[in-house]
């Protein structure tokens, strides 16, 4: 869905690109029409004529001439532009149908979509002092279908069925009886969900007029043609794709919009029979490798047997997959997710899955702002247990110190380490600012308390932040909290004595209750050390906040920060790590250090600056919110420090394999695998070993068979699907000079071990594939072969993997494409890595700022819960008040009706 931002824009839109002009080849296209409601109520429904559709790009009505909305601003937005694709295969079907029975159920499922969209729509409510938006449920949209790509030079035009419904900034606000302008910001958002729709109608009804589908990652095929036809049919996407990689383009705005400049003129005189013909030509010259004679490639899959999925099913997976990263989450996303788990078969119907969601009792609904949220009664049970284990042990314990001692630090260092001395709870919380020397703090910490007759167990949630970076601060007995939770020799050791847990922002509710059960008990003390404002855990819930604002454990604060050299930059970070973002990047820019880019050419000053830094002798790392776009800044980086000679000219192309990151209710359904993908196990299984690697060999409905090494197969436990994870297997190039980071812990050739995140250089490789490298460092050296896998360029990381890490200047890679994961807590993050200084590249500074305002906190269940318990108090005291207010019956007592009590009110914490 792409706006159109001026009228001259649109209407050049309409005249190069939409409308059935002479631009067009003979009977490629067809007539456009004009749909939706509001079409109806201004007599408008028919086929698009230029004048018409010009009239309403300048706001103007065309039945009467008059303005279609009261004002018509010069920046205003003309419309929208909603594409509809349907999937290669079905393109090609399509094409070569004798009928028009795939376009009519393309048509059928675009019009049932656009309702649903049309249904949502809203308009602004200005009058009598409010501020709100009211649903109209009414729009004015133009649709064109095309059936073909735009050539590529050289070539005819390959078949691509597609819909582009132009919708216009109009609609009827039956309240106040006049057209106003739409408001589509909600409908933007639920892309997704429409998305979802869209393709379980058209599979579906493919399903019903005989074709078998297969689910794909983005969306579906169909079965039996074949993937060299649809890679042959694939001309347009490629070029696309090749020139976006050349510019470093990902995001698919971005990716829309070089689409339209990149346009070739469709070439006249070729009628759809002739390109049928042309089509069938390339498919039966192609090699497929099919032993037929070459006249059957397309065809009709065999029958299937009827699947027993169902809308429970469906919903289960939704549920499954959306809430063990999440502890809330909107409805309708959980509703896409569900929809996409039953496209393939026809017999679980849209509604039923909506229904079943809506019923499912598993499930609290809670509207704010006109959006659902949702979270589960699971899910806030396991919240709840969290604040209880926490808030059971307050006041419980003797102090380690009744006096507090001279400690060397001061200022809010020292109050922090009194505050974990004296206390009497047995959880504490330090809440340390992103360089503000919590490291050091700790030591002194730890010192007191080691005098106190105590040991300190000191653990983190990952490998490199415990094996890593606290083992390299002195800490050399730190290890894992994954470690300490399975290890029953590490707990018998804590009688008593102290845990402390740095980087405990990264805990998830699961680890951060299993501690706190842990403490209680050993009768042990537990120290959490984070940053809220940074990264949470990937895996559900913001524990050490919501320890905090539901728990009310107390946290000592320390915010003065002393990473940074350089006052402004350190005052920025200060900002940042205090939540004020605005005044932040104001003092960042007036620095210098935001640089603006030309949206074309993003990496190239950011190339250039990185590359001299590097020859200063200092250290440098580059963040981007996005893998995609730390993916073309690596390549651009290495392309420069080839040519300035920072790279070996040996160079080897080594296995890297790249986590998919799926869920686990991912990772148990058959479909989301593909012959060739890597399987690694994290836990022993019968004939399979843990960190053994497996092939996947065939994925049917029947199961997953994988293959290993030797040549064994055996069925994948998809049951247990936490106990493996699921790679993409690519090329890495490698040469001397390289910087790579490990992506899983492992060991290297001679069993030293390799923690997840670390970053080494390569000192040399050989043509037998082997790899040397060092530690800058602890200067440590390590072998590696180049099949290792787990390995990946450090040049540029994302702001997660970037957390704990500390360089002379960071250099951050924030072009609008990564816009959508930019938020406060990715910003704060990123800018903080550096010493001396920071640098940040992009091509939208507003937009920027904007984005990285946004808190980025993760709801809890708590606190939508509260939320929602506090409205209906609010409701239930307007009631009240009004009761009293207007007399029933004269003369006699008011009478005050008690409102029902909330199902959910159980729930809340403390009740």
């Amino acid at each position: 869905m792409i706006p159109s931002t001026s009228a001259a824009h649109a209407k050049a839109y309409f005249s190069d690109a939409l409308s059935k002009a002479d631009y067009y080849l003979n009977d490629q296209e067809l007539q456009g029409q004009m749909r939706g409601k509001l079409a109806e109520r201004l007599g408008l429904v028919g086929p698009v004529t230029k004048d018409v559709f010009f009239a309403l790009c300048e706001n103007i009505n065309p039945t009467t001439g008059e303005n279609l909305t009261p004002r018509t601003k010069d920046n205003r937005v003309t419309g929208w532009d909603c594409n509809f694709h349907v999937p290669k295969s079905v393109s090609i079907l399509h094409s070569l149908s004798n009928d028009d029975h795939i376009l009519d159920a393309f048509r059928e499922s675009v019009r049932l979509t656009m309702l649903d969209m049309e249904q949502d729509v809203k308009t602004r409510v200005r009058k009598d002092g409010l501020q709100d938006e009211r649903q109209t449920g009414e729009l004015l949209y133009s649709e064109f279908i095309h059936q073909t790509a735009r050539p590529v030079d050289g070539h005819l035009p390959d078949p691509h069925l597609h819909a582009h419904c132009f919708i216009f900034n109009a609609t009827w606000d039956e309240k106040e009886q006049e057209i106003k302008s739409a408001r589509v910001r909600d409908v933007f958002s639920d892309i997704p969900y429409y998305h979802a729709r869209f393709h379980k109608r058209l599979s579906d009804k493919l399903i019903e007029l005989g074709y078998q589908i297969r689910r794909t990652d983005k969306s579906f095929e169909v079965e039996g043609v074949p993937q060299a036809v649809i890679d042959l049919f694939s001309k347009r996407t490629d070029e696309i794709g090749r020139i976006a990689k050349d510019k470093g383009i990902t995001d698919a705005k971005e990716l829309d919009a070089l689409g339209a400049r990149t346009r070739s003129r469709k070439q006249k005189g070729h009628t759809m029979a002739e390109l049928q013909a042309e089509w069938r030509k390339q498919i039966l010259d192609l090699d497929t490798g099919d032993k037929d004679d070459g006249k059957q490639i397309i065809r009709f899959a065999p029958a299937k047997e009827k699947t027993t999925l169902t809308s429970e099913r469906c919903v289960e997976h939704a549920l499954e997959h959306g809430f063990e990263r999440a502890s809330v989450l909107q409805d309708r996303r959980l509703l896409a997710s569900a929809y996409r788990h039953s496209i393939g078969d026809a017999s679980v119907k849209l509604d039923s899955i909506t229904d079943r969601f809506k019923s499912d009792e598993r499930l609290i609904h809670v509207e704010e702002k006109g959006r659902i949220l949702c979270t589960t009664r699971q899910v806030l049970q396991e919240e709840q247990r969290m604040v209880k284990l926490a808030q059971a042990g307050q006041g419980k314990l003797k102090p380690l110190y009744t006096k507090a001692p001279e400690v060397k630090l001061d200022g809010q260092q020292a109050d922090a380490i009194r505050h974990v001395l004296t206390t009497t709870h047995r959880v504490s919380i330090i809440r340390g600012a992103a360089g503000s020397g919590k490291t050091t703090l700790m030591s002194e910490a730890t010192a007191w308390m080691k005098k106190a007759g105590k040991t300190v167990t000191v653990v983190a949630p990952t490998s490199q932040a415990s094996r890593g970076v606290l083992r390299e601060e002195g800490f050399e007995h730190a290890e894992t909290v994954a470690r300490l939770l399975s290890d029953e020799k590490m707990q018998q050791a804590l009688i008593g004595q102290v845990i402390w847990v740095d980087e405990a922002g990264l805990l998830s509710n699961q680890d951060m209750t299993a501690l706190l059960g842990l403490a209680q008990e050993k009768n042990a003390r537990l120290i959490l050390g984070g940053d809220t404002r940074q990264h949470a855990s990937v895996v559900r819930g913001d524990a050490l906040r919501i320890l905090n604002t539901v728990g009310g454990i107390q946290t000592a604060e320390v915010s003065k920060i002393y990473r940074q050299r350089d006052a402004g930059y350190r005052t920025a970070v200060e900002d940042l790590s205090r939540g004020d973002v605005r005044q932040a990047f104001a003092r960042l820019d007036s620095m210098g250090s935001i640089q603006s880019v030309d949206p074309l050419k993003p990496n190239e000053a950011l190339v250039k600056d990185y590359v001299a830094t590097l020859r200063k002798g200092k250290s440098a790392l580059i963040v981007s919110p996005t893998h995609q776009q730390a993916e073309a800044v690596t390549e651009a980086i290495r392309d420069k420090m080839k040519a300035s000679g920072l790279l070996g000219k040996k160079e080897i192309s080594a296995t890297r394999l790249t986590n998919l990151n799926m869920t686990e209710a991912q990772k148990s359904d058959w479909r989301n695998f593909r012959p060739g993908q890597i399987i690694q196990f994290n836990q022993n299984r019968p004939g399979i070993k843990r960190g053994s690697v497996w092939t996947v060999d065939t994925s049917t409905d029947k199961g997953v068979i994988i293959k290993n090494e030797e040549g064994h197969s055996l069925p994948l436990p998809t049951g247990k699907s936490g106990d493996y994870d699921l790679y993409r297997k690519d090329d890495l190039a490698l040469a001397k000079g390289d910087s790579i980071r490990i992506t899983r812990n492992g060991f290297d050739a001679e069993k030293n071990r390799l923690n997840n995140g670390q970053i080494l250089e390569v000192i040399s490789v050989n043509k037998a594939g082997e790899l040397h490298l060092r530690n800058s460092v602890s200067k440590a050296d390590y072998k590696l072969s180049k099949e290792y896998g787990h390995l990946a360029h450090a040049y540029c990381v994302t702001s997660h993997a970037s957390q704990g890490k500390t360089v002379d200047e960071v250099f951050i890679s924030q072009p609008a494409a990564t816009f959508p994961a930019t938020d406060a807590k990715q910003f704060y993050v990123s800018v903080s890595r550096g010493r001396d200084r920071a640098r940040i590249y992009t091509d939208d500074k507003e937009q920027l700022l904007d984005h990285a305002s946004r808190l980025g906190d993760r709801q809890s269940a708590s606190e939508l819960v509260k939320r929602k318990n506090q409205t209906l108090d609010m409701v239930q005291q307007r009631i009240r008040a009004d009761l009293n207010r207007t007399p029933v019956n004269k003369g006699k007592p008011k009478e005050v009706v008690k409102p029902a009590r909330s199902r959910d009110r159980d729930y809340e914490p403390g009740l």
